[in-house]
């Protein structure tokens, strides 16, 4: 396994949903790529200064009453992409990320996988 693939053992979920990053009093509405259940990746948002060694929060809202919240950290910046690692994310969060990616992963078995690595 090469190291790229190595760090992308999670597979991303292409998904089109109002995404909001802040740090501290600054937020910043932007657009999502993708996520996965260890991190996104958003299109740099317009006035973006946040600290990038500083903790964010993103929210994603899948639908009117349900909102994915996660405290992330800057992982890279690439031709206009944030991609953001996931620090901590909180049980709600968690129980609909989960339920995004099977069903779009299709395989239980490959979830099973994903959240194994993702305790490791």
């Amino acid at each position: 396994m090469t190291e790229g693939s190595e760090r992308r053992r999670f597979q991303r979920i292409g998904f089109d949903a109002d995404t909001e990053l802040q740090q501290g009093e600054q937020r910043w509405p932007a657009v999502l790529h993708d996520v996965s259940l260890k991190g996104l990746l958003v299109e740099r948002p317009a006035g973006w200064n946040a600290r990038p060694d500083q903790p964010l929060q993103a929210r994603i809202r899948l639908a009117e009453d349900v909102e994915l919240s996660m405290e992330v950290t800057l992982a890279h910046e690439h031709d206009g992409l944030l991609g953001f690692v996931c620090e901590h994310i909180d049980l709600d969060s968690m129980i609909h990320l989960r339920r995004l990616v099977e069903l779009n992963l299709g395989d239980e078995a490959l979830l099973e996988r994903e959240l194994a690595a993702l305790g490791r």
